[in-house]
C-alpha cells in the first residue's frame, strides 16, 4: 500500500530536479524554471543535489524522459542517496507510477510539490480547508489506474459499497464526499468572513498582489507598523492579513494576499478564490515586483494575468519595484557592439526606457532599508486620497 498521497512527513533531505524541454524552447527559460523550482524545494525542505534535463520533441508518454536519461537518473540517485525526484512539468498518473517502479524513490511534480508546500504552511483552519480542497480536486481525476490508500471510516450503515463494486469506485466516492464537505465547510467561512468585511465600513481598501517573494509581507510591516510574518522563502503568506493603516490624516485598509506563481495549480487559485476576494473587493492595487529578478518582466505579466482571471485586472493600481538595494546590472564598454541585454541596463536605464510606456504610477523602494518610501507613501496617499473624495465628498474641508 501507497501512503496518503499528499502527507509532509518526508524523512529525507535531498533530491534531484528533472526538466525537459522541446528543441525550439529556449535554454536560459528553461534554466530559470528550473531554478524557481530549486527554490520550491528548499521551501519545502529538500536541498537539490542535481538538476536533469533533457531536449525532447515531447514527453514520453511512459516514464516522461528517454530511457537512457532514466537510467542515468537512476544511477545518481543510487550512487548518492537521493531520496525525492522532482519533475518541473504535470506527470500523468502512469508516469508517476512507473518512474516510483523503476526509481524506487518519491516521485513529485510541479503541481504536487506546490499542494505540499502550501500544505505546510496552512495555519488558519481557512487556509487548511482551501488547500484540502485543492488536494482532493487535484486527485479525483487522477484515480484511474493508480493504487490510493484512503480513509474507509464512513459512519453510517449501508455506506460501504457491495461485494462487487470496484475499489477504485469505491476512493472515488471518498474524494468526491471529502469535497462537497470541504465545499460546505469553506462556505461557512466563506460567510463568516464577507460580514468581517462588511463590518470593516466603508474605508478605502488597498490589497497588496505580486509575485511570491517579492516582500509583500515587508511592505506591509512598514505601511502597518505590525509583524506580519515575512521570510525569503515562497508563499510565507497564505491567510490574507488586514491591517488599518494611517498615512498623515488618512486611513484605509491594507490587505496582504498570497503571492503568484508561474504554472500555479489551477485548483489552487479555485479554492482560494474567496481569500482572493480581498483583491476583487480592493479600490487600489499595489503590485510589488522584485526589481532584483532577472525575470521581473515575466513575473509582471504573470500577475496580470492572475488579477484578470480572478477579475481584478481593471483596477487602479500602483507598481511599486521592490528591492532596489539588490538590484545590480553588467555595464557595457563602449567599444562593446553587440546588442545590449537586459542585465546591461541601469537602475536609470529601466526607469527611463518601456517602464514609461506603461499606463501606471511606478515607484521604486527598497523596502528592508527603506529607501524612497517617502515617496511611496505620498504616491499612495494621493491615490487613495481620491477614491476617498470621490466616496466622501463632504470630507473635502479635511484636506
Amino acid at each position: 500500500m501507497k501512503p496518503e498521497p499528499f502527507s509532509t512527513a518526508i524523512p529525507v533531505h535531498t533530491c534531484v530536479l528533472i526538466g525537459v524541454m522541446n528543441k525550439m524552447q529556449d535554454e536560459s527559460l528553461a534554466k530559470e524554471y528550473l531554478d524557481e523550482l530549486a527554490f520550491l524545494s528548499e521551501t519545502y525542505g529538500l536541498e537539490t543535489k542535481k538538476v536533469f534535463t533533457q531536449k525532447l520533441e515531447k514527453p514520453d508518454k511512459a516514464t516522461f524522459i528517454g530511457k537512457g536519461k532514466l537510467e542515468e537518473v537512476k544511477n545518481y540517485i543510487t550512487e548518492n542517496n537521493i531520496n525525492v525526484v522532482i519533475f518541473d512539468d504535470e506527470l500523468s498518473p502512469s508516469q508517476q507510477r512507473n518512474l516510483e517502479k523503476v526509481l524506487g524513490k518519491k516521485i513529485l511534480d510541479r503541481t504536487t510539490l506546490i499542494l505540499e508546500i502550501f500544505e505546510q504552511r496552512a495555519q488558519t483552519a481557512h487556509a487548511k480547508t482551501q488547500v484540502q480542497l485543492a488536494q482532493y480536486q487535484y486527485l479525483l481525476p487522477r484515480l484511474t489506474g493508480m493504487w490510493t490508500h484512503l480513509e474507509r471510516q464512513r459512519g453510517g450503515t449501508g455506506t460501504r459499497g457491495g461485494a462487487g463494486e470496484k475499489e477504485i469506485e469505491t476512493d472515488r466516492r471518498i474524494v468526491r464526499d471529502k469535497i462537497s464537505l470541504l465545499k460546505e465547510r469553506l462556505k461557512e467561512i466563506d460567510k463568516q468572513m464577507a460580514t468581517q468585511r462588511k463590518n470593516r465600513g466603508e474605508l478605502v481598501r488597498v490589497a497588496l498582489v505580486g509575485y511570491t517573494n517579492v516582500g509583500k509581507s515587508t511592505i506591509m510591516n512598514m505601511l502597518s507598523k505590525s509583524q506580519v510574518f515575512a521570510e525569503n522563502k515562497l508563499f510565507a503568506t497564505l491567510d490574507t492579513t488586514v491591517r488599518k493603516v494611517t498615512i498623515d490624516n488618512l486611513f484605509f485598509l491594507l490587505s496582504d494576499t498570497v503571492g503568484f506563481i508561474r504554472k500555479l495549480p489551477t485548483q489552487l487559485v479555485e479554492s482560494f478564490k474567496s481569500t482572493l476576494d480581498e483583491v476583487r473587493e480592493a479600490d487600489v492595487l499595489i503590485h510589488v515586483v522584485d526589481i532584483s529578478h532577472k525575470s521581473f518582466e515575466d513575473h509582471i505579466n504573470v500577475v496580470k494575468q492572475t488579477l484578470q482571471d480572478i477579475g481584478a485586472g481593471d483596477k487602479p493600481t500602483l507598481l511599486v519595484f521592490n528591492k532596489i538595494d539588490a538590484f545590480t546590472y553588467v555595464p557595457k564598454d563602449e567599444d562593446d557592439l553587440t546588442p545590449i541585454l537586459k542585465e546591461n541596463l541601469s537602475l536609470d536605464d529601466i526607469k527611463n526606457t518601456w517602464m514609461k510606456s506603461l499606463n501606471t504610477t511606478c515607484i521604486f523602494i527598497s523596502a528592508q532599508q527603506k529607501n524612497n518610501v517617502d515617496e511611496f507613501k505620498s504616491t499612495l496617499y494621493k491615490m487613495v486620497k481620491e477614491i476617498h473624495i470621490k466616496r466622501y465628498p463632504y470630507h473635502n474641508l479635511l484636506y
